[in-house]
């Protein structure tokens, strides 16, 4: 099992290239399901998120196709060619309990093969992430649907038909299901206190380039008018928001002055707000986000919310961060229930974190110091890598799969930059 071994201390200088956004890229794949014809997706990452549903889709008969992208290049993502004709309509257990992002063939299944069987989901541990919205949803749009034996079973013989869904909270997911499954059904669909985040524009405009007739993107209320059938398009996934979002904050807590390649201010605005109260200077450029630090670090509270608020997978980044910031800090999360399982780590390696119910506050201290520690999901497995950077001494990640699900090619952007980072094998 591979590990990460990081000397700390080391000031970042450089250009890092933001790849593709993950969130985006799999509900992208999973839009192939709605049409035969070739969706042909550049600036997808090469992660095992992507692998995992591309297995996914091929239990449906979907082919997903290297169609090109600079081999082998940190992010400059590959060309994948999604389409054909659905020939299974069940997602095992097998496949599904790897990444929740799976549930999300629900939809498109229903809407254009009129019935699916999906294994419930699996995925990080952060909380319990019920899929009752979605399921609500669909049942508005007219399936029959019943839960047996840790699977859904969802059929539409005559077809979905549109309806108005009022979802209690922004849920991204719901969002991106019943958006797939009203651009296929009979009539209009409207989606209200719908999710904003930018991923969801992606997706939008990725259906509108099919042939879908969305409009409301950004607003929380999207009109969904359906259409006979999809045909293909090509498509570039957005750059990704928190990939960006995690190497600025590598810049502010190991120092240093880098350019984010690819990277968008306008994705990022209450992260920015938040570096910048930190004591980081970011600056907008044309092709890039450039990253500064020099002085101290300042403390800040933050609190999670869905977009355009502070978001949920950059909170355990911070939190490192603010581990070496001056003076106190309070994080408080509001979307997840369980996301502060790195918090036991970082305090091995020094840092002064206390938890109380939905909030943490963290005590900024002078330095940090190197230790063996574990990733308990995606985004904390970063945010002791950020530790890591800080430390003195040396830092042994284990359990590094969980970061290779969503982040491509950490050790050698960090090392282009300066850093000192490997991968150990064993």
């Amino acid at each position: 099992m591979d590990r990460f071994l990081i000397r700390g201390g080391r000031p970042l200088h450089g250009e890092i290239p933001i790849g593709g956004a993950k969130n985006s890229a799999l509900k992208l794949l999973v839009a192939g399901l709605l049409t035969s014809e070739r969706l042909v997706l550049s600036n997808v990452p090469r992660i095992d998120d992507i692998a995992t549903m591309r297995v996914l889709l091929a239990q449906h008969g979907i082919t997903v196709e290297d169609v090109g992208g600079p081999g082998g290049v940190p992010g400059a993502g590959q060309v994948l060619s999604v389409g054909g004709d659905i020939a299974n309509t069940e997602a095992p257990y097998d496949i599904v309990s790897k990444m929740r992002a799976s549930i999300l063939v629900l939809g498109p299944l229903l809407a254009r093969a009129r019935e699916a069987r999906v294994s419930l989901p699996g995925g990080c541990a952060i909380g319990t992430r019920p899929v009752d919205l979605h399921l609500k949803g669909l049942e508005a749009l007219g399936a029959e649907i019943r839960l047996e034996a840790g699977y859904i079973d969802a059929r539409a013989p005559a077809g979905l038909i549109g309806a108005r869904i009022v979802l209690p909270f922004a849920s991204v997911g719901a969002t991106e299901n019943l958006l797939m499954a009203a651009t296929l059904a009979s009539g209009r669909t409207e989606i209200v206190n719908a999710a904003r985040e930018p991923e969801i524009d992606d997706l939008v405009a990725c259906l509108n380039a099919m042939g879908a007739r969305v409009t409301g993107a950004g607003t929380g209320i999207l009109v969904i008018d359906g259409v006979e059938r999809l045909h293909g398009a090509r498509h570039a996934v957005v750059s990704d928001r928190i990939e960006c979002g995690t190497y600025a904050c590598a810049v502010g807590i190991a120092g240093g002055d880098v350019r984010l390649v690819g990277g968008q201010v306008r994705h990022l605005r209450a992260v920015v707000r938040t570096l910048e109260e930190a004591g980081i200077e970011v600056v907008e450029e044309e092709d890039a986000m450039r990253v500064r630090r020099s002085g101290r670090l300042r403390g800040v509270d933050v609190m999670t919310e869905p977009y355009p608020g502070f978001p949920t997978d950059m909170q355990a980044q911070f939190m490192a961060l603010f581990s070496v910031a001056e003076g106190a800090s309070m994080m408080t999360e509001t979307i997840f229930e369980n996301r502060f399982m790195h918090v036991p780590e970082l305090n091995r390696m020094g840092a002064r974190i206390n938890v109380h119910g939905s909030s943490a506050i963290i005590r900024g201290v002078d330095s940090l110091s190197g230790a063996q520690v574990m990733a308990t999901d995606l985004r904390a497995s970063f945010s002791l890598i950020l530790a890591g950077l800080a430390a003195s001494g040396e830092t042994m990640l284990s359990r590094v799969y969980h970061l290779d699900r969503g982040y491509e090619a950490v050790e050698r952007k960090l090392s282009g930059c300066g850093a000192v980072i490997e991968r150990v094998s064993g």
